[in-house]
């Protein structure tokens, strides 16, 4: 599979709305704008992960045209509490995303979560508040470390921007119902970004670990199934802050009636095993057409992955997650 590297700024869209030829493809850095005007099958979001050696927190501010979501979720790992946020907005009011990864700001400043991220001089501040939440985290730039932006396209009236941004180191605190938690040298931040125009229904699968083994900078970024066939991959291993792009089609192996058994995810680069420490499962169901079924597991990855110049990384340990994604709007 050929994918073409991104090397210059470039808009999403056309003046009419249909995807932009010139936007498909993948870049190092954020170079899209998502310039998507009107409504039609519109999605927007912004999820980010934080983990650390005693937890995890991650929320999504999401927009669909004429409804928004909100959620966040904790989890102890090692008690195995877990504590959630959820919320939905018909219609869509008091929210905002930006054009650009790594510019402006996101709010939704309504409904039982409200969340803020905006990009300072020095980092990404993530703020949310709920019943159950009070969060104040900074994730922090490395200078020169890059991430995976790519192009989907399904077709011209179909496609979608996504940044995958794995393993910033991050700090701060959330409060938890009425306990503060703090997040301290050693956590990781991921952000996953999408714009786009969606299909529906669509199912995924994505995967994603982070860390330091041998005193390396190793994350792996995995994804299957809603591109398949489109020519796009988001598959790239990030090493000492380099993205080492695979472009090929992974294969995902999972036990959909046994979360807790190994995954596997193999290629020509890349023969990795997932194995699940704590699973979340939810399956949520509104009005009588739309549906949202997640099964994300949190382990740790093992196995190998080849980097551009042939060299075989072991990974060994990397926390982190994989899912099984269905999706109907």
């Amino acid at each position: 599979m050929s994918e073409r590297e991104i090397t210059t700024r470039v808009d999403l869209c056309l003046p009419d709305g249909r995807l932009d030829p010139a936007a498909v493809g993948w870049s190092r850095v954020p170079l899209h704008r998502a310039n998507i005007r009107g409504w039609g099958r519109t999605m927007r979001w912004d999820y980010w992960c934080v983990t650390s050696e005693e937890m995890v927190f991650a929320f999504s501010a999401s927009s669909l045209d004429y409804l928004a979501g909100e959620s966040a979720w904790f989890l102890d790992r090692r008690t195995g509490e877990q504590v959630s946020s959820r919320g939905l907005l018909v219609p869509a009011r008091g929210v905002s995303f930006s054009e650009r990864c790594g510019e402006g700001s996101v709010r939704i400043g309504a409904g039982p979560v409200r969340i803020a991220v905006d990009e300072t001089a020095a980092g990404t501040r993530l703020r949310l508040k709920s019943a159950e939440f009070e969060a104040d985290l900074l994730v922090h730039r490395v200078p020169g470390r890059e991430s995976l932006s790519l192009v989907v396209p399904w077709s011209p009236r179909r496609f979608q921007y996504t940044v995958k941004d794995v393993g910033r180191p991050a700090e701060g605190t959330v409060r938890v119902n009425g306990r503060t938690r703090t997040f301290a040298a050693g956590a990781l931040a991921t952000l996953d970004l999408g714009r786009g125009r969606w299909p529906s229904p669509i199912l995924w699968n994505w995967g994603a670990g982070a860390g330091r083994p041998g005193g390396r900078d190793v994350a792996v970024q995995v994804g299957g199934k809603w591109t398949d066939g489109t020519g796009s991959v988001e598959n790239a291993l990030i090493l000492d802050g380099r993205v080492h792009k695979i472009s090929e089609e992974l294969v995902w192996r999972y036990d959909t009636s046994d979360w807790y058994a190994p995954w596997r995810i193999t290629g020509e680069r890349a023969d990795l095993e997932f194995v699940p420490e704590h699973v979340r499962l939810a399956d949520v169901r509104r009005a009588v057409y739309m549906r949202s079924r997640e099964a994300q597991a949190f382990g740790h990855y093992r196995g190998t992955v080849v980097a551009d110049d042939g060299e075989s990384v072991a990974i060994d340990g990397l926390y982190g997650w994989a899912e099984e994604v269905f999706r109907r709007w």
